[in-house]
């Protein structure tokens, strides 16, 4: 007699793993899946992910396997299981990549699948989209737009983009850029925002110049001690009187040389979408600070309190919080630094390589907001042993490292390839989103991508 499952054992392990593991394997998990997963619990288990699962005794009991948590499974599901989600929607905007997955339509916001990732620079058609208001007509005279520097200064500046390109002295930097959010749809319960994976970032080269030295020209008074950034999109709206997002950063971060006022993106002018004609980059920290459309930096006595810089916006617990339960503000920190994140960019989640593959060659990307990399490791036996991956030197500050190895394969089946990266100060990859928030900030669990021999 065949049993009827209510829901596809995809839509189980997203949504119950444990719940799974019972209708898949018929008991429950325990603190592991040893002395059960045989006979027919490694068949349906099998069968979900595509293929015999040759690490299968190493299983944590309640694991989301790969090819079903991160997307499609490695293999269409059996043929009696009901129809699976709704498939992403892909962006279709001029100049950006057709694999870009959209995933917030109002603002329009998109992420870069992972494999998309793997080049040494981010070339600008891949490079992820977040917005937070309507995107603005683009500039007809690019280097007639106005910035202003005002508050906390000796001299009120008002310059024109044409202006900063010959006043100051420019520069070019290879930084990764990453949205606050990144990782969010990690977190268990879920929290709120944008679900982004791990492709809300990404690692252009960058032409502008310090904002040090345009700060420097306006004469920062010693009472100045936070930076305000306003920005020429609308709310959405259309609202003019209604404030869309205004953060700001700490002075020393301001002043470091590689925060910047940037009008090239990649050798090429800054494109509308991405900020142009000019935006701020503040390297290492949520890209809400590196403004887009930039129009005026004010410098205030104060914590800026602009939009996105209150209650959870941006900010992470100070002690740990029970999940899906009312946030204190008062144990409240602004997120700076970004948490230390590796990716795997080579194979894909999902590859399918040819039956009596041995071996597998990897490539990654890895970095750490204001700190660098100090190793990533990488498991294909479900974390019970790991090896040092090749990791290579930064171009510069804030560029992302790139990183290499390979993996021995035993057999025909079905494996994950699990990567972790540590810190310049020792922390490292957790395996579950960290320290959760009712906003979704810091969730950099290790990655993990599905791979099918055979």
């Amino acid at each position: 007699m065949t049993r009827r499952i209510e829901r596809s054992i995809e839509e189980l392990y997203r949504d119950d793993p444990e719940r799974a593991d019972v209708v898949a394997f018929g008991r429950e998990t325990g603190p592991n899946r040893r002395g059960f997963l045989g006979g027919a619990g490694l068949a349906a288990m099998g069968a979900a992910v595509g293929g015999v699962i040759p690490f299968a005794a190493n299983m944590p009991g309640g694991l989301v396997p790969a090819a079903l948590a991160q997307g499609a499974p490695a293999t269409p599901p059996p043929a009696a299981a009901p129809p699976a989600k709704k498939g992403p929607v892909y962006l279709n905007y001029p100049g950006k990549n057709d694999k870009l997955v959209v995933i917030g339509e109002r603002p329009l916001v998109a992420e870069t699948p992972e494999h998309l990732l793997d080049d040494d620079t981010t070339p600008t058609e891949k490079f992820f989209v977040r917005n937070n208001g309507q995107i603005p007509e683009a500039a007809k005279e690019p280097d007639k737009w106005k910035i202003a520097i005002d508050g906390e200064v000796n001299k009120k500046l008002e310059l024109t983009l044409g202006e900063l390109k010959s006043k100051f002295k420019p520069q070019t930097r290879r930084i990764v850029l990453e949205c606050g959010g990144n990782g969010r749809s990690f977190f268990s319960p879920p929290a709120s925002g944008n679900q982004w994976t791990n492709g809300g970032a990404g690692c252009a080269e960058w032409t502008g110049v310090r904002l040090a030295d345009v700060l420097k020209m306006a004469g920062v008074k010693p009472s100045g001690i936070y930076t305000a950034h306003y920005a020429a999109d609308l709310h959405l709206s259309g609202d003019a009187s209604m404030p869309t997002l205004s953060r700001g950063v700490r002075m020393a971060k301001a002043m470091e040389p590689d925060s910047m006022i940037v009008w090239a993106m990649n050798g090429q002018p800054l494109p509308n979408i991405h900020g142009g004609p000019v935006r701020l980059l503040v390297p290492g920290w949520p890209g809400s600070a590196s403004q887009k459309w930039l129009t005026r930096i004010t410098i205030r006595d104060r914590e800026h309190d602009g939009v996105g810089m209150g209650g959870t916006s941006y900010r992470l617990t100070i002690n740990p919080m029970v999940p899906g339960t009312k946030a204190d503000p008062k144990n409240f920190k602004i997120l700076e630094s970004m948490p230390v994140r590796s990716i795997i960019t080579s194979p894909g989640n999902g590859a399918k390589l040819p039956a009596g593959t041995r071996e597998v060659k990897l490539r990654g990307a890895s970095w750490a907001g204001d700190f660098t990399v100090r190793r990533v490791d990488i498991s294909t036996d479900y974390g019970v042993t790991w090896q040092a991956a090749k990791l290579e030197s930064p171009k510069n500050k804030y560029d992302w490292q790139r990183w290499s190895g390979s993996a021995k394969l035993p057999r025909d089946g079905y494996y994950e390839i699990w990567a972790r990266a540590m810190d310049s100060r020792g922390q490292m990859q957790p395996h579950v989103a960290p320290n959760w928030n009712p906003s979704g900030y810091g969730g950099n669990p290790m990655h993990r991508v599905a791979v099918l021999v055979g």
